[in-house]
């Protein structure tokens, strides 16, 4: 049961029209010529807290200068009165208009054998480390933690009748999603969230270094380090998306060898490029499901018959990990069928990458996978299991820099 307290969050305090300026997404979504924007955008941006791009020990030095110099001018400043924050996200999926809607707060990390917190993913010590020192250095969390939940309604509920007033802020990022945030500080409203969050187990969706982070941080500092910043959503919320990685295969077979490896176990049927075989892919009612496209080529997609998941999937794989499009490809498919070496794949989470790199040739072939349902996540969560790199990609992403949260150790 997650133990949620309201917090004087941090805020930027700039004229509205700006807050597109200064914030950012997660770290690990920009790439490097995105952060070279974001630099050039705004000196303020909280890129250069997040991402600093001053290599070696100067660089986290400076982000915590930069963070610091920030609160001395009045760039950023703590809200008067500790609140909860709620934050609606609107934004397009093809033709649809969806919103998710989330509750920000201070909650406190529990190791994930308690079952209060659980993930459903590996972390990897670099990226730890990195996350570490960048804490280390600000005494803040600029990011939080994406935590989903199951709602009997008292929730959504709250959340309903908050959206039925003024926003505090409201901001368009620069991919087109409108956020509108609002400051909680009531009592009945502050114990309403706490009884319905801290009444059920919570599932991370994403932000698993970050939750690493802090476990390192209260093992550090004692239990008041325990607390760091969470963004807690229903479960069935219906604007929970998962979209999926697709993967670069940078050597390996043609799509005409693949063919002939994949026959007899799969469904093949031919696309006319990338993104209708990935359109089919996302409505294929097979167990498994993936497309490939060459460069120049054309495509194929391939769905697994049930010989192919007896053969290539073996009784003692955990429940839980079976069910995943992921899994039965990186070990089924890629290394036992198409001889492709795992240091051969790269990730990339938009169609439109994909769908570059086979039209500029940058990979021998792309694979094209569908979203992971939010069941399946749970489920491994659930089961103590860890999904293959690169199973999820949540969107939208939560933007870095909207509410800070200082530490209280």
């Amino acid at each position: 049961m997650p133990e949620i307290q309201p917090f004087p969050g941090v805020l930027y305090r700039v004229p509205e029209a700006e807050l597109g300026r200064v914030l950012a997404p997660p770290y690990d979504v920009i790439p490097p010529t995105y952060q070279d924007e974001l630099y050039a955008r705004d000196p303020r941006n909280i890129v250069r807290v997040i991402l600093n791009k001053t290599e070696g020990d100067a660089g986290y030095q400076e982000a915590g200068e930069t963070y610091k110099h920030w609160l001395e001018q009045g760039v950023l400043a703590a809200d008067s009165t500790p609140a909860l924050y709620v934050l609606e996200q609107s934004f397009m999926v093809g033709e649809r208009r969806l919103r998710r809607y989330g509750l920000l707060a201070r909650f406190r990390a529990e190791d994930p054998a308690k079952g209060v917190v659980l993930p459903h993913e590996q972390t990897r010590s670099a990226a730890k480390e990195d996350r570490w020192r960048v804490l280390k250095a600000t005494r803040a969390n600029f990011s939080p933690i994406f935590l989903m939940f199951p709602d009997t309604g008292r929730f959504s509920a709250r959340v309903a009748q908050i959206l039925g007033t003024p926003a505090a802020l409201a901001y368009t990022d620069d991919g087109g999603v409108r956020h509108r945030l609002w400051r909680v500080t009531d009592s009945p409203s502050v114990q309403a969230f706490q009884e319905a969050i801290g009444s059920v187990k919570a599932y991370i969706a994403d932000g698993h270094h970050r939750y690493a982070t802090a476990l390192r941080y209260r093992d550090e500092v004692g239990a008041d380090g325990a607390w760091t910043l969470g963004y807690f959503t229903p479960l069935d919320a219906p604007g929970l998306l998962v979209l999926p990685y697709h993967r670069l295969l940078s050597e390996g077979p043609s799509l005409a060898e693949a063919r002939a490896a994949l026959g007899g176990r799969f469904l093949l049927s031919d696309a006319p490029g990338v993104s209708e075989a990935a359109q089919a892919v996302a409505e294929s009612q097979a167990p498994y499901a993936f497309g490939l496209a060459e460069p120049g080529g054309g495509a194929l997609v391939a769905e697994a018959l049930p010989e192919a998941v007896q053969a290539l999937m073996p009784e003692s794989t955990p429940r839980s990990l079976k069910a995943l499009d992921t899994y039965f490809v990186h070990q089924g498919v890629l290394a036992r069928m198409l001889k492709v070496p795992d240091q051969a794949v790269s990730y990339v989470h938009s169609l439109a990458e994909a769908d570059d790199a086979v039209r500029e040739g940058r990979c021998r072939l792309a694979l094209l996978m569908r979203g992971t349902p939010v069941r399946h996540i749970v489920d491994v969560a659930e089961a103590r299991e860890s999904m293959p790199a690169k199973s999820t990609f949540f969107h939208p992403k939560l933007p870095s820099g909207l509410v800070i949260h200082p530490l209280m150790a």
